[in-house]
């Protein structure tokens, strides 16, 4: 495999940041040394701190996003950049730089749309016990619900190819927006991989910025929201199934007293019995149609997808160029071959 920095393909370095001023320096610095043929670009998030000081002295390119949450940074990452290959990691100095090449590597030879760091030594982070016990209650979820293409769908060091970057329809707002980019390749079957890498503790002065239960809540809901954006038959076959088994726990007592008095006595249960069960054939059929237009959705994203050119293409068209150039020959003016 050649090494990336003779393939001239365009590297971006995307770290999205809020108030990481005591590590944004050594991050920015560290990619720099790691890939030196890269552009890095920090996206403040409304800092309060120095962070874009330091970014700037530290040589890297700065936006702002004003909108608060990570998903919208990344959105507009996404829009505004225009590279080949993106590389994209937490500002607050968790990851290592240095594991940068080997990610853009595997997404070269493997010809993947988006590569995963997975976390080595995550249940360490901070000493937050809720944090941990999170990662593994979702992640089991994630593989239940949407398969078992990821072990960690909560990394934030990530490497994309462009036709990944550009086919992403970006809609979470805050830090759940990594479980909709795992959704997004699981949902497309895009080829995707992962290596696990080092993960290591915040520095003195530097704090997380998530809550164990506000964040929970906000990435619960992300996932009910894939379920009935992305398999919307099983999302709402689930309501209609709870629906008409508490309509029939109410119907059942009405109907043995029917059956041995002949009289309705509970006459509001009875109607109460009738109404869910309606709903739940109701939300069975929205699930059945609905299905249809997720896959319609689905097939639109492919197609889309499949117009940008992969990795591979991408190495080809540089090697076939690169070896036109080296079979051109070069052109001598006759006056000045004579003259020699």
């Amino acid at each position: 495999m050649r090494d990336i920095a003779w393939t001239g393909l365009r590297l971006a370095v995307l770290l999205p940041c809020y108030n990481e001023g005591p590590t944004i320096l050594s991050v920015v610095t560290g990619f720099r040394t790691a890939l030196p043929g890269a552009r890095i670009y920090v996206y403040d998030n409304n800092s309060t701190d120095d962070t874009v000081l330091r970014a700037e002295l530290a040589g890297a390119t700065v936006l702002r996003e004003p909108r608060q949450g990570k998903g919208h940074v990344v959105r507009r990452m996404f829009a505004d950049v225009e590279a080949d290959i993106y590389v994209m990691c937490d500002g607050d100095g968790t990851y290592r730089p240095e594991d940068a090449p080997d990610l853009v590597r595997r997404l070269l030879s493997e010809g993947a749309d988006m590569v995963v760091g997975t976390r080595r030594g995550v249940t360490a982070d901070a000493g937050r016990q809720g944090h941990a016990l999170g990662n593994r209650l979702f992640n089991r979820l994630y593989r239940g619900l949407f398969g078992a293409d990821f072990t960690d769908i909560f990394s934030g060091y990530r490497v994309f190819s462009r036709r990944f970057a550009k086919s992403f329809p970006a809609v979470s707002g805050g830090f759940e927006i990594e479980t909709e980019m795992s959704v997004h390749a699981s949902r497309l079957k895009l080829p995707v991989a992962e290596m696990v890498l080092d993960y290591g503790r915040r520095p003195e002065g530097s704090t997380s910025k998530l809550s164990t239960w506000r964040d929970g809540a906000k990435i619960l809901w992300m996932f009910a929201m894939l379920m009935k954006e992305t398999r919307p038959f099983i999302f709402f076959a689930t309501l209609a199934a709870a629906l008409l088994g508490l309509s029939a726990l109410l119907a059942v007592p009405v109907l043995i007293d029917y059956a041995e008095t002949g009289l309705v006595p509970r006459l509001p249960t009875w109607m109460l019995s009738l109404v869910l069960s309606l709903m739940g054939c109701l939300m069975l059929m929205a699930g059945l149609i609905l299905d249809s237009l997720a896959r319609a959705r689905a097939e639109q994203l492919r197609l889309h997808y499949m117009q940008l050119p992969s990795p591979a293409r991408l190495l080809d068209d540089l090697a076939a160029a690169t070896a036109m150039e080296e079979r051109e020959p070069t052109v001598v003016p006759i006056g000045k071959a004579g003259a020699a």
